[in-house]
């Protein structure tokens, strides 16, 4: 359970919250389950926040630090995390369809088994990131860089993987049926009985 004080704080504000963070840096912020629908936190500090099962749904997270926050299970759906950093976060089976992810850097977060479908990656940072299992379908990842980013067995049917940065990435087992590769640069990509059927 969330720890009340915590919500509270930072209902009040971003700037309120943000102080309190400076002001209690060995404190791991507790917002497990919480209900964070359509809230602006826009930059706000949520690094190494517990955030499992939250609910942010439509939320603005626009350059936020979600640095090594948990967000398992977390529903992220149509929010805005346009340049929000994400890295080492752990978003296993996080919701994520329709969400702005503009920019995003995701360096090393673990998202297997997510649900992105829809959601806008084009130029985000998921570079060694875990995407194993991970909905990507019809996803715009133009220009994104998933080097050496594990894929394997990830839906990215029908994705738009335009001038992405593929390079060591793990796509064995990963369907990229009428996915649009052109561009994208391959080298060292393991493709090994993947269904590879580009447009």
């Amino acid at each position: 359970m969330a720890n009340p004080e915590h919500l509270e704080i930072l209902k009040r504000s971003v700037k309120e919250w943000d102080q309190w963070r400076k002001d209690n840096p060995d404190v791991k912020p507790d917002l497990e389950r919480v209900d964070l629908s359509d809230a602006d936190l826009r930059a706000a500090n949520l690094g190494g926040a517990d955030l499992e099962g939250a609910s942010l749904e439509r939320a603005n997270l626009e350059g936020a630090n979600l640095e090594r926050a948990n967000l398992k299970a977390a529903n992220l759906s149509r929010a805005n995390l346009e340049g929000a950093y994400l890295g080492e976060a752990f978003l296993g089976g996080t919701i994520l369809g329709g969400a702005n992810l503009f920019r995003a850097n995701f360096f090393r977060a673990i998202l297997g088994g997510a649900n992105l479908k829809g959601a806008r990656l084009s130029r985000a940072n998921l570079g060694g990131a875990n995407l194993f299992r991970a909905n990507l379908e019809g996803d715009n990842l133009e220009g994104a860089n998933l080097f050496n980013a594990n894929l394997g067995g990830a839906n990215l049917e029908g994705a738009n993987l335009r001038r992405a940065n593929l390079g060591n990435a793990e796509l064995e087992g990963a369907n990229l049926e009428g996915a649009n590769l052109e561009g994208a640069n391959l080298e060292g990509t393991i493709f090994d009985e993947s269904r590879l059927w580009t447009c």
